[in-house]
């Protein structure tokens, strides 16, 4: 007998939800994506949630491939999903009560295929897509999306598409960061790096701070990976664990007194529309730098980012960067309160248990007591960073 929504309600908030995550961390481990399965183990963490790696490497692409080329060729969904070359699968045994696949591109749906019961096993599926564009939106994949509840998206621009496309109800839900990872133990403690500079970054701007590190003025940390793709505009790269990668940015950032954060692609005139928010701004604000380059020109980063000098505006193509500091570490009441304001805010609005929550409360799932327990240890977190700092506290600089 079919349970009613009521009634599933009812029975899930009785006790803990069980929750199942389907990961590509197997498949894939640029380390972009290392945002998403910092997601993941965050919701595992918290929710007690099983976790199924996605198999099968080249032939899972493979199968992709053929299936597209099918529905390129007038297939039907269930027709080519038979003729496709079949990927490694799992048969799940038991039910679970929600189902939440995080993908880092909408080019991973496809993986959807390695649990072919999925919807007969699942009360409730919701999933979530990291970066997605309008311009680069799959439709023979999206169109998988139609037999879940809820679909979430971290990019804002592509929302209200993606429900045109798959027809089932699609949210704007902002990336974030482990906060409790990234936090410093100590908002004043002292920053040996100067500037922090990684990923997509300007040829002037890197120019002038590498010409001031060399004469000694300052330590410039940044990317020596050869810039790659069809454009050579990314600086990408392959790491064996995705979480020893997200530690070790975490103690960068740390330490490091200011950190370039740009809005996505900000190195790509075909997106110089879009203005989407990365997930360089929440990694910075959680690890209390000075954050420094050009935000998005949206409500949506104003309404995220609303404190003072949450990012200070420097020029993308910055050739006077000596001039820059100088006038920044001029006021240093000015970048203790950043620092302070950044810490205090990702702490609590800007972990990636803020997000699960807003999926939980979209889905009328109630909280676990770890996620209850997880945000206590936040608000801690933020009322450190809130502590005056040589007489100097957040209340005060708010006002000032």
């Amino acid at each position: 007998m079919k349970i009613g929504k009521q009634d599933l309600m009812r029975d899930i908030a009785a006790r803990a939800p069980s929750v199942l995550l389907l990961s590509q961390r197997r498949l894939d481990n640029l380390v972009a994506y290392s945002v998403a399965y910092e997601f993941e183990d965050t919701i595992a963490e918290v929710t007690g949630a099983d976790l199924i790696d996605a198999q099968g490497g080249a032939w899972f692409d493979r199968s992709r491939r053929a299936y597209k080329l099918m529905r390129w060729a007038g297939a039907s969904k269930s027709l080519a999903r038979k003729l496709a070359p079949s990927p490694a699968t799992t048969e799940l045994r038991t039910d679970c009560d929600l189902f939440f696949p995080v993908f880092s591109h909408a080019h991973e749906i496809y993986a959807l295929a390695a649990l072919p019961n999925w919807r007969q096993r699942c009360r409730i599926a919701a999933c979530y897509i990291v970066e997605a564009w309008p311009q680069m939106l799959p439709e023979y994949l999206l169109e998988i999306l139609s037999d879940f509840d809820h679909i979430f998206v971290g990019s804002q621009n592509c929302a209200s598409e993606i429900e045109r496309i798959v027809g089932r109800p699609c949210s704007y839900l902002p990336l974030a960061a482990d906060v409790i990872r990234f936090a410093p133990r100590c908002v004043a403690a002292a920053r040996p790096i100067d500037v922090c500079n990684i990923g997509r970054r300007s040829s002037v701007t890197h120019h002038a701070l590498v010409e001031m590190a060399d004469r000694g003025d300052i330590f410039y940390y940044f990317d020596t990976v050869a810039a790659s793709g069809i454009d050579m505009k990314q600086r990408t790269f392959r790491v064996d664990d995705p979480a020893d990668h997200r530690k070790l940015l975490a103690s960068l950032l740390q330490r490091s007194r200011y950190f370039f954060a740009n809005r996505s692609r900000i190195n790509q005139p075909e997106f110089d529309g879009t203005h989407e928010l990365s997930s360089r701004f929440y990694e910075g604000a959680a690890a209390g730098a000075v954050m420094i380059g050009e935000a998005p020109d949206s409500p949506e980063f104003d309404k995220q980012f609303d404190w003072p000098d949450a990012v200070i505006r420097v020029a993308f193509n910055e050739p006077d960067m000596a001039g820059v500091l100088k006038v920044l570490d001029g006021d240093q009441i000015r970048l203790q309160r950043a620092r302070q304001l950044n810490v205090a805010n990702a702490a609590l609005r800007h972990d990636w248990l803020h997000r699960l929550q807003v999926v939980f409360n979209q889905l009328g799932i109630e909280p676990t007591l770890a996620m209850r327990a997880r945000e206590t240890r936040l608000a801690t977190i933020a009322q450190a960073a809130s502590l005056p700092i040589d007489g100097i506290g957040v209340a005060a600089l708010k006002a000032s």
